[in-house]
Protein backbone atom coordinates (compact mmCIF):
# COMPACT_ATOMS: atom_id res chain seq x y z
CA UNK A 1 0.00 0.00 0.00
CA UNK A 2 1.17 3.51 -0.83
CA UNK A 3 -0.33 6.61 0.76
CA UNK A 4 0.25 10.33 0.63
CA UNK A 5 -1.33 13.08 2.69
CA UNK A 6 -2.27 16.59 1.57
CA UNK A 7 -3.26 19.38 3.94
CA UNK A 8 -6.47 21.05 2.79
CA UNK A 9 -6.56 23.40 5.76
CA UNK A 10 -5.71 23.54 9.46
CA UNK A 11 -8.34 20.90 10.28
CA UNK A 12 -8.79 18.87 7.08
CA UNK A 13 -6.57 16.56 5.03
CA UNK A 14 -6.87 14.40 1.94
CA UNK A 15 -5.26 10.97 1.90
CA UNK A 16 -4.48 9.40 -1.49
CA UNK A 17 -4.16 5.65 -1.12
CA UNK A 18 -3.17 3.02 -3.69
CA UNK A 19 -3.47 -0.70 -3.00
CA UNK A 20 -1.77 -3.40 -5.13
CA UNK A 21 -4.13 -6.15 -6.25
CA UNK A 22 -2.21 -8.74 -4.26
CA UNK A 23 -3.06 -6.87 -1.05
CA UNK A 24 -6.74 -7.47 -1.71
CA UNK A 25 -6.54 -11.25 -1.35
CA UNK A 26 -8.00 -11.12 2.14
CA UNK A 27 -10.92 -8.93 1.01
CA UNK A 28 -11.62 -11.24 -1.94
CA UNK A 29 -11.55 -14.23 0.38
CA UNK A 30 -14.09 -12.71 2.78
CA UNK A 31 -16.39 -11.58 -0.02
CA UNK A 32 -16.37 -14.96 -1.81
CA UNK A 33 -16.94 -16.71 1.51
CA UNK A 34 -20.02 -14.60 2.24
CA UNK A 35 -21.37 -14.88 -1.30
CA UNK A 36 -20.84 -18.64 -1.25
CA UNK A 37 -23.21 -18.89 1.72
CA UNK A 38 -25.87 -16.76 0.05
CA UNK A 39 -25.85 -18.01 -3.56
CA UNK A 40 -27.40 -21.36 -4.45
CA UNK A 41 -25.92 -22.99 -7.57
CA UNK A 42 -27.21 -26.37 -8.74
CA UNK A 43 -24.57 -29.08 -8.39
CA UNK A 44 -22.66 -27.31 -5.61
CA UNK A 45 -23.13 -27.45 -1.88
CA UNK A 46 -23.58 -24.14 -0.02
CA UNK A 47 -20.19 -22.61 0.62
CA UNK A 48 -18.48 -24.81 -1.97
CA UNK A 49 -19.23 -22.79 -5.10
CA UNK A 50 -15.98 -21.98 -6.99
CA UNK A 51 -15.04 -18.31 -7.22
CA UNK A 52 -15.15 -18.28 -11.03
CA UNK A 53 -18.70 -19.65 -10.90
CA UNK A 54 -19.70 -16.91 -8.46
CA UNK A 55 -18.21 -14.33 -10.82
CA UNK A 56 -20.31 -15.73 -13.66
CA UNK A 57 -23.43 -16.14 -11.56
CA UNK A 58 -23.40 -12.72 -9.85
CA UNK A 59 -21.26 -10.69 -12.19
CA UNK A 60 -17.67 -9.59 -11.74
CA UNK A 61 -18.62 -5.90 -11.22
CA UNK A 62 -20.81 -6.82 -8.24
CA UNK A 63 -17.98 -8.86 -6.72
CA UNK A 64 -15.52 -6.00 -7.20
CA UNK A 65 -17.94 -3.52 -5.63
CA UNK A 66 -18.25 -5.65 -2.51
CA UNK A 67 -14.47 -6.14 -2.36
CA UNK A 68 -14.03 -2.37 -2.42
CA UNK A 69 -16.59 -1.93 0.35
CA UNK A 70 -14.79 -4.54 2.42
CA UNK A 71 -11.22 -3.38 1.73
CA UNK A 72 -11.50 0.41 1.92
CA UNK A 73 -12.25 0.70 5.68
CA UNK A 74 -9.35 -1.62 6.59
CA UNK A 75 -6.88 0.06 4.24
CA UNK A 76 -8.02 3.51 5.35
CA UNK A 77 -7.49 2.63 9.02
CA UNK A 78 -4.02 1.31 8.25
CA UNK A 79 -3.14 4.51 6.37
CA UNK A 80 -4.36 6.60 9.30
CA UNK A 81 -2.08 4.69 11.67
CA UNK A 82 0.92 4.90 9.37
CA UNK A 83 0.55 8.65 8.84
CA UNK A 84 -0.28 9.23 12.53
CA UNK A 85 -3.36 11.26 11.66
CA UNK A 86 -5.75 12.09 14.50
CA UNK A 87 -9.12 12.02 12.75
CA UNK A 88 -12.22 13.54 14.34
CA UNK A 89 -14.92 12.72 11.78
CA UNK A 90 -16.01 10.14 9.25
CA UNK A 91 -14.10 10.39 5.93
CA UNK A 92 -15.50 11.32 2.54
CA UNK A 93 -14.21 8.50 0.31
CA UNK A 94 -13.96 8.53 -3.48
CA UNK A 95 -12.66 5.58 -5.51
CA UNK A 96 -10.40 7.03 -8.20
CA UNK A 97 -9.15 3.83 -9.82
CA UNK A 98 -10.30 0.22 -9.94
CA UNK A 99 -8.33 -1.82 -12.46
CA UNK A 100 -9.25 -5.49 -12.17
CA UNK A 101 -6.11 -7.47 -11.48
CA UNK A 102 -3.89 -4.40 -11.09
CA UNK A 103 -4.72 -1.87 -8.35
CA UNK A 104 -7.32 -0.08 -6.27
CA UNK A 105 -6.90 3.64 -5.57
CA UNK A 106 -9.10 6.03 -3.59
CA UNK A 107 -8.98 9.33 -1.74
CA UNK A 108 -10.32 10.08 1.73
CA UNK A 109 -10.99 13.62 2.95
CA UNK A 110 -11.39 13.86 6.70
CA UNK A 111 -11.37 16.40 9.51
CA UNK A 112 -8.38 16.17 11.84
CA UNK A 113 -7.36 17.68 15.14
CA UNK A 114 -5.36 20.87 14.50
CA UNK A 115 -1.75 21.32 15.50
CA UNK A 116 -1.73 24.15 18.03
CA UNK A 117 1.08 26.47 18.97
CA UNK A 118 1.07 26.53 22.76
CA UNK A 119 2.35 29.60 24.64
CA UNK A 120 4.62 29.24 27.69
CA UNK A 121 2.60 27.59 30.43
CA UNK A 122 5.01 27.98 33.33
CA UNK A 123 3.93 31.42 34.60
CA UNK A 124 0.13 31.36 34.46
CA UNK A 125 -1.88 33.32 37.00
CA UNK A 126 -5.58 33.81 37.69
CA UNK A 127 -7.52 35.89 40.19
CA UNK A 128 -10.60 34.61 42.02
CA UNK A 129 -13.14 36.19 44.31
CA UNK A 130 -12.43 36.77 47.99
CA UNK A 131 -13.97 34.41 50.52
CA UNK A 132 -16.39 36.63 52.39
CA UNK A 133 -19.45 35.47 54.29
CA UNK A 134 -21.97 38.20 55.03
CA UNK A 135 -24.61 38.30 57.74
CA UNK A 136 -27.25 38.42 54.99
CA UNK A 137 -26.01 35.09 53.59
CA UNK A 138 -26.14 33.55 57.05
CA UNK A 139 -29.67 34.89 57.51
CA UNK A 140 -30.69 33.31 54.22
CA UNK A 141 -29.41 29.90 55.32
CA UNK A 142 -31.13 30.22 58.69
CA UNK A 143 -34.37 31.18 56.92
CA UNK A 144 -34.17 28.02 54.81
CA UNK A 145 -33.84 26.00 58.01
CA UNK A 146 -36.84 27.80 59.52
CA UNK A 147 -38.84 27.03 56.38
CA UNK A 148 -38.37 23.32 57.02
CA UNK A 149 -39.92 23.66 60.46
CA UNK A 150 -42.75 25.99 59.44
CA UNK A 151 -46.47 25.28 59.95
CA UNK A 152 -49.54 26.28 57.94
CA UNK A 153 -52.56 28.02 59.46
CA UNK A 154 -55.80 29.04 57.76
CA UNK A 155 -56.36 32.78 57.38
CA UNK A 156 -59.42 34.86 56.46
CA UNK A 157 -57.79 37.23 53.99
CA UNK A 158 -56.67 37.51 50.39
CA UNK A 159 -53.79 35.36 49.20
CA UNK A 160 -50.28 36.85 49.26
CA UNK A 161 -46.88 35.67 48.09
CA UNK A 162 -45.68 32.86 50.33
CA UNK A 163 -49.19 31.65 51.19
CA UNK A 164 -50.33 28.14 50.34
CA UNK A 165 -53.70 27.97 48.59
CA UNK A 166 -55.95 25.09 47.64
CA UNK A 167 -57.17 25.78 44.11
CA UNK A 168 -59.35 24.37 41.36
CA UNK A 169 -58.25 24.85 37.75
CA UNK A 170 -60.33 24.62 34.57
CA UNK A 171 -58.68 25.22 31.19
CA UNK A 172 -60.72 25.83 28.06
CA UNK A 173 -59.65 26.09 24.42
CA UNK A 174 -62.08 27.43 21.85
CA UNK A 175 -64.84 27.04 24.39
CA UNK A 176 -64.14 23.37 25.13
CA UNK A 177 -62.91 22.21 28.55
CA UNK A 178 -59.51 20.48 28.48
CA UNK A 179 -59.48 17.51 30.82
CA UNK A 180 -55.67 17.49 31.00
CA UNK A 181 -55.72 21.16 32.02
CA UNK A 182 -58.30 20.84 34.79
CA UNK A 183 -57.93 19.71 38.40
CA UNK A 184 -59.39 20.25 41.86
CA UNK A 185 -57.89 20.58 45.32
CA UNK A 186 -54.37 21.37 44.16
CA UNK A 187 -52.00 22.87 46.73
CA UNK A 188 -49.93 25.75 45.39
CA UNK A 189 -47.49 28.25 46.89
CA UNK A 190 -48.32 31.74 45.70
CA UNK A 191 -45.36 33.42 44.03
CA UNK A 192 -43.43 30.23 43.34
CA UNK A 193 -44.02 30.50 39.57
CA UNK A 194 -43.52 26.77 39.05
CA UNK A 195 -46.89 25.78 37.57
CA UNK A 196 -48.03 28.00 34.68
CA UNK A 197 -47.43 31.52 33.49
CA UNK A 198 -50.01 34.00 34.74
CA UNK A 199 -51.23 31.89 37.67
CA UNK A 200 -49.49 33.93 40.37
CA UNK A 201 -50.93 37.19 39.07
CA UNK A 202 -54.42 35.66 38.98
CA UNK A 203 -54.32 34.09 42.46
CA UNK A 204 -52.65 37.00 44.22
CA UNK A 205 -55.40 39.02 45.94
CA UNK A 206 -58.09 36.30 45.82
CA UNK A 207 -59.82 35.14 48.99
CA UNK A 208 -61.51 31.78 49.61
CA UNK A 209 -64.23 30.92 47.03
CA UNK A 210 -63.16 33.71 44.68
CA UNK A 211 -62.19 33.10 41.06
CA UNK A 212 -60.22 34.71 38.26
CA UNK A 213 -59.58 33.88 34.60
CA UNK A 214 -56.33 34.37 32.70
CA UNK A 215 -54.76 33.28 29.40
CA UNK A 216 -51.65 31.15 29.17
CA UNK A 217 -49.79 29.01 26.64
CA UNK A 218 -50.30 25.25 26.95
CA UNK A 219 -47.00 23.51 27.65
CA UNK A 220 -47.95 19.89 26.89
CA UNK A 221 -50.35 17.76 24.92
CA UNK A 222 -51.54 17.98 21.33
CA UNK A 223 -52.37 21.68 21.74
CA UNK A 224 -48.95 22.66 23.15
CA UNK A 225 -48.13 26.27 22.37
CA UNK A 226 -51.76 27.38 21.90
CA UNK A 227 -53.29 29.99 24.20
CA UNK A 228 -55.95 28.65 26.57
CA UNK A 229 -58.26 30.40 29.06
CA UNK A 230 -57.76 29.12 32.60
CA UNK A 231 -60.18 29.78 35.45
CA UNK A 232 -58.68 29.44 38.93
CA UNK A 233 -60.86 29.21 42.04
CA UNK A 234 -59.31 29.57 45.50
CA UNK A 235 -60.84 27.18 48.04
CA UNK A 236 -58.67 28.06 51.06
CA UNK A 237 -55.75 30.27 52.03
CA UNK A 238 -53.11 29.20 54.55
CA UNK A 239 -50.25 31.33 55.82
CA UNK A 240 -46.86 29.91 56.62
CA UNK A 241 -45.75 30.48 60.20
CA UNK A 242 -42.02 30.28 60.93
CA UNK A 243 -40.73 29.22 64.35
CA UNK A 244 -39.27 31.85 66.60
CA UNK A 245 -35.59 32.48 65.98
CA UNK A 246 -34.15 31.62 69.39
CA UNK A 247 -32.05 29.05 71.21
CA UNK A 248 -34.97 26.61 71.31
CA UNK A 249 -35.16 26.64 67.52
CA UNK A 250 -31.39 26.05 67.31
CA UNK A 251 -31.64 23.00 69.55
CA UNK A 252 -34.54 21.59 67.50
CA UNK A 253 -33.08 22.27 64.06
CA UNK A 254 -29.45 21.33 64.78
CA UNK A 255 -27.06 19.75 67.23
CA UNK A 256 -26.31 23.13 68.80
CA UNK A 257 -27.80 24.52 72.01
CA UNK A 258 -27.73 28.20 71.14
CA UNK A 259 -28.57 30.33 68.14
CA UNK A 260 -25.11 31.91 68.26
CA UNK A 261 -23.47 28.49 67.90
CA UNK A 262 -25.76 27.64 64.99
CA UNK A 263 -24.94 30.90 63.18
CA UNK A 264 -21.21 30.33 63.66
CA UNK A 265 -21.51 26.83 62.24
CA UNK A 266 -23.40 28.19 59.20
CA UNK A 267 -20.67 30.80 58.72
CA UNK A 268 -17.99 28.09 58.79
CA UNK A 269 -19.84 25.92 56.27
CA UNK A 270 -20.49 28.81 53.91
CA UNK A 271 -16.82 29.81 54.06
CA UNK A 272 -15.71 26.26 53.32
CA UNK A 273 -18.10 26.05 50.36
CA UNK A 274 -16.81 29.36 48.99
CA UNK A 275 -13.23 28.16 49.28
CA UNK A 276 -14.19 25.12 47.23
CA UNK A 277 -15.93 27.37 44.71
CA UNK A 278 -12.67 29.29 44.32
CA UNK A 279 -11.22 26.15 42.80
CA UNK A 280 -14.00 25.92 40.23
CA UNK A 281 -13.63 29.61 39.44
CA UNK A 282 -9.86 29.27 39.06
CA UNK A 283 -10.34 26.34 36.68
CA UNK A 284 -12.90 28.21 34.57
CA UNK A 285 -10.73 31.33 34.36
CA UNK A 286 -7.71 29.25 33.41
CA UNK A 287 -9.66 27.65 30.55
CA UNK A 288 -10.90 31.07 29.41
CA UNK A 289 -7.34 32.38 29.45
CA UNK A 290 -6.11 29.45 27.35
CA UNK A 291 -8.87 29.96 24.80
CA UNK A 292 -8.08 33.67 24.57
CA UNK A 293 -4.33 33.19 24.08
CA UNK A 294 -4.27 30.10 21.84
CA UNK A 295 -5.53 30.28 18.27
CA UNK A 296 -7.75 27.26 17.75
CA UNK A 297 -9.27 26.53 14.31
CA UNK A 298 -12.60 24.75 14.48
CA UNK A 299 -13.77 22.16 11.90
CA UNK A 300 -17.10 23.51 10.67
CA UNK A 301 -18.34 20.06 9.71
CA UNK A 302 -17.77 18.75 13.24
CA UNK A 303 -19.64 21.71 14.70
CA UNK A 304 -22.56 21.19 12.30
CA UNK A 305 -22.74 17.49 13.16
CA UNK A 306 -22.77 18.25 16.87
CA UNK A 307 -25.42 20.94 16.47
CA UNK A 308 -27.59 18.56 14.46
CA UNK A 309 -27.16 15.82 17.06
CA UNK A 310 -28.08 18.14 19.92
CA UNK A 311 -31.09 19.53 18.07
CA UNK A 312 -32.42 16.04 17.35
CA UNK A 313 -31.86 15.01 20.97
CA UNK A 314 -33.74 18.10 22.16
CA UNK A 315 -36.62 17.42 19.79
CA UNK A 316 -36.93 13.89 21.17
CA UNK A 317 -37.03 15.22 24.72
CA UNK A 318 -39.67 17.79 23.80
CA UNK A 319 -41.79 15.15 22.10
CA UNK A 320 -41.59 12.91 25.17
CA UNK A 321 -42.72 15.88 27.28
CA UNK A 322 -45.55 16.69 24.86
CA UNK A 323 -44.05 20.08 24.01
CA UNK A 324 -42.91 21.90 20.89
CA UNK A 325 -40.15 24.46 20.37
CA UNK A 326 -42.43 27.47 20.92
CA UNK A 327 -43.63 26.12 24.25
CA UNK A 328 -40.05 25.43 25.31
CA UNK A 329 -38.86 28.91 24.30
CA UNK A 330 -41.73 30.45 26.27
CA UNK A 331 -40.94 28.41 29.37
CA UNK A 332 -37.17 28.97 29.10
CA UNK A 333 -37.64 32.67 28.26
CA UNK A 334 -35.69 32.35 25.02
CA UNK A 335 -36.37 35.08 22.48
CA UNK A 336 -36.36 32.97 19.32
CA UNK A 337 -35.01 29.87 17.62
CA UNK A 338 -32.28 32.04 16.11
CA UNK A 339 -31.13 33.13 19.58
CA UNK A 340 -31.23 29.52 20.79
CA UNK A 341 -29.19 28.28 17.81
CA UNK A 342 -26.64 31.09 18.20
CA UNK A 343 -26.09 30.28 21.86
CA UNK A 344 -25.85 26.56 21.12
CA UNK A 345 -23.29 27.16 18.36
CA UNK A 346 -21.20 29.29 20.70
CA UNK A 347 -21.27 26.56 23.34
CA UNK A 348 -20.32 23.83 20.87
CA UNK A 349 -17.46 25.83 19.36
CA UNK A 350 -16.12 26.60 22.83
CA UNK A 351 -16.38 22.93 23.77
CA UNK A 352 -14.51 21.80 20.66
CA UNK A 353 -11.78 24.40 21.18
CA UNK A 354 -11.36 23.35 24.81
CA UNK A 355 -10.92 19.73 23.78
CA UNK A 356 -8.24 20.61 21.23
CA UNK A 357 -6.35 22.83 23.72
CA UNK A 358 -6.39 20.25 26.51
CA UNK A 359 -5.43 17.45 24.12
CA UNK A 360 -2.48 19.52 22.89
CA UNK A 361 -1.37 20.25 26.45
CA UNK A 362 -1.71 16.58 27.35
CA UNK A 363 0.39 15.63 24.31
CA UNK A 364 3.07 18.21 25.09
CA UNK A 365 3.31 17.03 28.68
CA UNK A 366 2.97 13.36 27.77
CA UNK A 367 0.08 12.92 30.17
CA UNK A 368 -0.96 9.31 30.59
CA UNK A 369 -4.00 7.72 32.19
CA UNK A 370 -3.54 4.77 34.52
CA UNK A 371 -5.99 2.48 36.29
CA UNK A 372 -5.97 4.67 39.39
CA UNK A 373 -7.06 7.70 37.34
CA UNK A 374 -9.84 5.74 35.67
CA UNK A 375 -11.07 4.24 38.93
CA UNK A 376 -11.19 7.62 40.64
CA UNK A 377 -13.14 9.19 37.80
CA UNK A 378 -15.52 6.24 37.50
CA UNK A 379 -16.28 6.49 41.22
CA UNK A 380 -16.83 10.25 40.96
CA UNK A 381 -19.12 9.98 37.94
CA UNK A 382 -21.00 7.04 39.45
CA UNK A 383 -21.70 9.05 42.60
CA UNK A 384 -22.83 12.01 40.49
CA UNK A 385 -25.18 9.75 38.47
CA UNK A 386 -26.39 7.95 41.62
CA UNK A 387 -25.33 4.50 40.45
CA UNK A 388 -22.70 2.06 41.63
CA UNK A 389 -19.20 2.20 40.09
CA UNK A 390 -19.80 -1.23 38.62
CA UNK A 391 -23.02 -0.08 36.95
CA UNK A 392 -21.35 3.03 35.54
CA UNK A 393 -18.45 1.01 34.15
CA UNK A 394 -20.92 -1.41 32.58
CA UNK A 395 -22.78 1.49 30.95
CA UNK A 396 -19.52 2.74 29.44
CA UNK A 397 -18.75 -0.67 28.04
CA UNK A 398 -22.24 -1.28 26.65
CA UNK A 399 -22.29 2.13 24.96
CA UNK A 400 -18.79 1.66 23.48
CA UNK A 401 -17.78 4.87 25.27
CA UNK A 402 -14.62 3.64 26.99
CA UNK A 403 -12.22 5.34 24.57
CA UNK A 404 -14.08 8.65 24.89
CA UNK A 405 -14.10 8.33 28.67
CA UNK A 406 -10.35 7.73 28.76
CA UNK A 407 -9.76 10.76 26.51
CA UNK A 408 -11.93 12.89 28.78
CA UNK A 409 -10.05 11.71 31.89
CA UNK A 410 -6.77 12.57 30.16
CA UNK A 411 -7.97 16.11 29.44
CA UNK A 412 -9.16 16.55 33.01
CA UNK A 413 -5.85 15.30 34.34
CA UNK A 414 -3.89 17.65 32.09
CA UNK A 415 -5.95 20.62 33.25
CA UNK A 416 -5.58 19.62 36.90
CA UNK A 417 -1.80 19.41 36.53
CA UNK A 418 -1.71 22.81 34.85
CA UNK A 419 -3.89 24.29 37.58
CA UNK A 420 -1.47 23.04 40.22
CA UNK A 421 1.28 25.10 38.59
CA UNK A 422 -0.88 28.22 38.21
CA UNK A 423 -0.59 31.08 40.69
CA UNK A 424 -4.03 31.63 42.16
CA UNK A 425 -4.76 34.78 44.18
CA UNK A 426 -7.94 36.34 45.46
CA UNK A 427 -9.03 39.91 44.88
CA UNK A 428 -7.22 40.99 48.04
CA UNK A 429 -3.93 39.59 46.79
CA UNK A 430 -3.86 36.53 49.04
CA UNK A 431 -2.46 33.34 47.52
CA UNK A 432 -5.05 30.57 47.41
CA UNK A 433 -3.82 27.19 48.60
CA UNK A 434 -4.88 24.65 45.98
CA UNK A 435 -4.63 21.77 48.42
CA UNK A 436 -7.40 23.33 50.45
CA UNK A 437 -9.64 23.26 47.41
CA UNK A 438 -9.59 19.52 46.98
CA UNK A 439 -12.36 17.36 48.42
CA UNK A 440 -11.20 15.10 51.22
CA UNK A 441 -10.74 11.43 50.34
CA UNK A 442 -12.35 8.36 51.80
CA UNK A 443 -9.61 8.37 54.40
CA UNK A 444 -11.13 11.48 55.98
CA UNK A 445 -12.69 11.26 59.40
CA UNK A 446 -15.95 9.41 59.19
CA UNK A 447 -17.67 12.16 61.14
CA UNK A 448 -16.92 14.67 58.36
CA UNK A 449 -17.11 12.39 55.35
CA UNK A 450 -20.73 13.20 54.55
CA UNK A 451 -20.12 16.95 54.74
CA UNK A 452 -17.06 16.70 52.49
CA UNK A 453 -18.99 14.67 49.90
CA UNK A 454 -21.75 17.29 49.88
CA UNK A 455 -19.23 20.07 49.44
CA UNK A 456 -17.47 18.24 46.63
CA UNK A 457 -20.74 17.65 44.81
CA UNK A 458 -21.77 21.28 45.22
CA UNK A 459 -18.48 22.89 44.21
CA UNK A 460 -17.32 20.27 41.64
CA UNK A 461 -13.74 21.47 41.91
CA UNK A 462 -10.46 20.95 40.12
CA UNK A 463 -10.29 17.25 39.34
CA UNK A 464 -13.92 16.25 38.88
CA UNK A 465 -15.60 18.16 36.05
CA UNK A 466 -12.83 20.20 34.44
CA UNK A 467 -13.89 19.32 30.91
CA UNK A 468 -17.57 18.79 31.63
CA UNK A 469 -17.97 22.43 32.69
CA UNK A 470 -17.42 23.52 29.09
CA UNK A 471 -19.94 21.06 27.65
CA UNK A 472 -17.34 18.88 26.01
CA UNK A 473 -18.46 15.44 27.06
CA UNK A 474 -21.04 15.09 24.29
CA UNK A 475 -18.71 16.60 21.73
CA UNK A 476 -15.95 14.25 22.83
CA UNK A 477 -18.26 11.36 22.10
CA UNK A 478 -18.82 12.57 18.56
CA UNK A 479 -15.12 13.24 17.95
Amino acid sequence: MKSTIENLGPTRVRLAIEVPWSDLDHAFGEVYKELGKQVRVPGFRPGKVPNRVLDQRIGRPVVLEQVVQHAVPEVYSEAIRENQVRVISQPDVEVTRLDDGEALAFTAEVDVAPTLELPPLDSLAVTVDDVEVTDEEIDQQITVMRERFSTLSGVERAAEDGDFVSIDLEATLNGEVLEDGSTTGMSYEVGSGNLMQGLDEAVRGLSADESATFSTALLAGDQAGEMADVTVTVRSVKAKELPELDDEFASIASEFDTLAELREDVRTRLARTKVLQQGGQARDKLVEHLLETIEVPVPEKLVEQELSWRSQAMERELQQAGMDWDAYFSMAEVESREAYDAEMRENVEKAVKTQFVLDSIADAREVTVDNEDLSAQIMAQAQRNRVSPEQYAQQLQQGNNIAEFVADVRRTKALAQLLEETTITDESGNVVDLEALRPRTVAADSADAEDDAAEAAEAEVVESDAVEETDTEETAGKA
